[in-house]
């Protein structure tokens, strides 16, 4: 029987001064356990995606869970980590441990405390996501890695600008209909595209607006095997769940395109069996809206080169053909790591199951959710849909 998700719950995303990992994994650990119907005892494991990197001094997450659900004491308990993707990963582990016949409820939980490090000090964490004996130097920490790839993509390409703003204001008016979000302000085209004292160059070609914002927050679900699913008020199933990784060197791959995520968005698509004209919308990883551009051909929404056509057709807008990042995504949500793929499911849930309040799509049957890690190093792909 494959995994379906039961409960969730989720934080804002931002700046949260006076909380630590362990009290933003206190906000949704019982709160996701009762949201699913079910009582503490009733959990069979805890996941904890949290990527740190030197971001928390509290590191070895996995127990804090019992500072709030003490009930949960002596359950076992693994923290995950694979960069941006950590939450996914943990997603990932509390599938197969249900799907071994070891549980029949597990809790998983993202999470990550960014704000109490300096923006410099959050920018060297970061790259500890990129392979350091090459790209330690590159100026601006992981904006700038993603501002190697928006070179080589320009340089192949031509010049995207109008594009990524274009990306950059959908995703801020979505982020003023999600209550988590970090930025809830509608920036528009203008602003998003001008370079000005508010949104200066933070690594050529990329912008403030460019760059998903340094957060703090946490987001949890439920995952359950039972045999009797209608005990449940309501359930989403995985359609499929892909994971492939990709070199983690700049230098081994065409960093101009996304094969990693083209290659987990194929094999989640034909698991699946449907096709990208199936899915109702889409929440993609767009630490950087060069990302987001380069994950519209990964996906096959349009060919490699061509990622520029969706947003100025208006295709990934909320009433487009293929709505993408209806949250606002990481630009406007916020993208606190390792709860960053546990948030993308939950939101998706949500959607799926018509509990997304302003966010709500009027057509929501099948979801496809996109989480990568690095420079497209971990990715993974899931496909949703309400049971």
């Amino acid at each position: 029987m494959d995994p379906i998700i039961v409960g969730w719950a989720h934080t804002p995303f931002g700046k949260h001064e006076m909380k630590d990992a362990e009290a933003l994994i206190a906000e949704v650990a019982l709160p996701a356990i009762e949201n699913a119907g079910l009582a503490p005892e009733e959990i069979d494991a805890v996941f904890v995606g949290m990527f740190n990197s030197g971001m928390s001094r509290q590191d070895f997450p996995s127990s804090l869970v019992m500072q709030s659900v003490p009930a949960l004491r002596f359950k076992p308990m693994s923290r995950t980590e694979n960069a941006c993707a950590s939450g996914s990963a943990a997603i990932h582990a509390g599938r197969n441990f249900l799907k071994s016949g070891q549980g029949r409820n597990v809790l998983v939980i993202g999470v990550e405390k960014m704000t109490a490090k300096t923006t410099a000090e959050v920018g060297d964490a970061l790259l500890g996501a990129s392979y350091r004996k090459e790209e330690d130097d590159i100026p601006a920490g992981f904006a700038g890695v993603f501002a190697r790839i928006g070179q080589a993509y320009f340089q192949k390409f031509g010049d995207q600008s109008d594009a990524l703003a274009l990306i950059a204001a959908k995703n801020h008016r979505n982020g003023v209909d999600n209550p988590y979000a970090q930025m809830r302000k509608d920036l528009g085209f203008e602003f998003c595209r001008a370079v000005s004292d508010k949104n200066p160059i933070v690594a050529a070609p990329l912008k403030r607006t460019d760059c998903s914002p340094i957060s703090d927050g946490a987001a949890a679900l439920v995952l359950s095997v039972e045999d009797k699913p209608a005990r449940f008020s309501r359930a989403v199933r995985f359609r499929a769940a892909a994971h492939v990784n990709d070199h983690l060197p700049l230098s081994k791959r065409d960093i101009w395109r996304l094969d990693g995520a083209g290659e987990a968005w194929r094999q989640a698509l034909s698991d699946a069996g449907v096709t990208l004209s199936d899915l109702s919308f889409v929440e993609v990883h767009d630490c950087f809206t060069i990302a987001e551009l380069m994950s519209y051909e990964a996906m096959g929404l349009t060919a490699v080169g061509q990622g520029a056509r969706a947003i100025t057709g208006g295709w990934t807008e909320r009433d487009g053909l293929l709505p993408v990042n209806r949250s606002g995504g990481l630009k406007a949500k916020g993208h606190p790591v390792g709860a960053t793929g546990v948030s993308m499911h939950v939101i998706s849930a949500m959607q799926l199951t018509g509990e997304a309040g302003d966010m709500q799509l009027p057509k929501a049957n099948l979801a496809g959710v996109f989480n990568m890690g690095g420079s497209g190093v971990a990715n993974y792909v899931s496909i949703l849909e309400a049971v």
